[in-house]
């Protein structure tokens, strides 16, 4: 039988989610703590890969399995051996059709950014900072350029396996929360699919439009000379959250955790 698991993980002290020999990836606790509850190796595959301190809230992976367990049971059973930073959410039977990448239909993520003349201390690692103050109505109208299908190339990591730079971006949502010189930014992307390091660079530009250092008709140019030289800098992963695949509602897989309500 194929099941499906809903994971959430502080990223910090990983070297992202794929598995690597060092084992010190999400991917590597997850599997060793699933072959200690069902003392059978469980290879996993997930809806989308994060990089080294990206944080997941709704991490979905499945796999085939002869165990059978009550879902209660796989998320108890399997947490026992994870480490206090990773924990199952929920489990789920799927069809053997299911597939936790290739039927997820958009993927989101959310990037939370403390502005603040003194760096974060209690959410060091969760949040990324800024110390100048930002312009919203810049900010968003720099985010309208990127609405819509576009080749993104300008904003792809020169390591990105993708095999093509071309994406749509179903929606980009920017709020703010507190006033003053202090606040924090959430900005939260939909899209088709992202790149490797393509939300860490779109914030890049995204900030330096807030804080005045470039027009808002900028981000137009940069997506346009599809160029990585073009674009600004790769933005901190501290407070690069993924929120998770976006499935069809007939496969009736939760959509949020309650991590979700926790995020600023």
């Amino acid at each position: 039988m194929r099941l499906a698991l809903g994971i959430s993980y502080n990223g910090q002290a990983y070297e992202g989610w794929q598995s690597q020999p060092s084992g010190r990836t999400v991917q590597d606790q997850l599997e060793a703590a699933l072959a200690q509850f069902t003392t059978t190796p469980v290879p996993t595959v997930c809806a989308g890969r994060t990089d080294a301190g990206v944080h997941g809230l709704m991490q979905v992976v499945h796999f085939d399995t002869d165990l059978v367990r009550e879902p209660s049971s796989w998320v108890r059973g399997t947490n026992r051996y994870l480490p206090p930073d990773i924990a199952i959410q929920w489990a789920q039977l799927v069809p053997d059709e299911f597939h936790s990448r290739f039927s997820a239909v958009a993927r989101r993520y959310a990037y939370v950014l403390l502005q603040s003349p003194v760096r974060p201390s209690v959410d060091a690692g969760r949040v990324g900072w800024v110390f100048r103050p930002m312009d919203g109505d810049a900010i968003q109208a720099a985010a309208a350029h990127l609405l819509g299908e576009h080749d993104f190339t300008s904003f792809r990591a020169s390591s990105c396996q993708a095999r093509t730079p071309v994406k749509t971006m179903n929606s980009i949502r920017i709020t703010r929360k507190g006033d003053g010189d202090t606040c924090y930014w959430r900005f939260e992307f939909e899209a088709s699919a992202f790149l490797h390091h393509m939300i860490r660079n779109l914030m890049g530009c995204l900030i330096q439009v807030g804080q005045g250092a470039q027009p808002p008709g900028w981000m137009r140019d940069v997506l346009a000379a599809r160029d990585r030289d073009a674009a600004a800098p790769t933005f901190s992963p501290d407070g690069l959250y993924f929120l998770g695949p976006v499935y069809d509602a007939h496969w009736g897989l939760p959509e949020r955790t309650a991590a979700y309500d926790w995020l600023p």
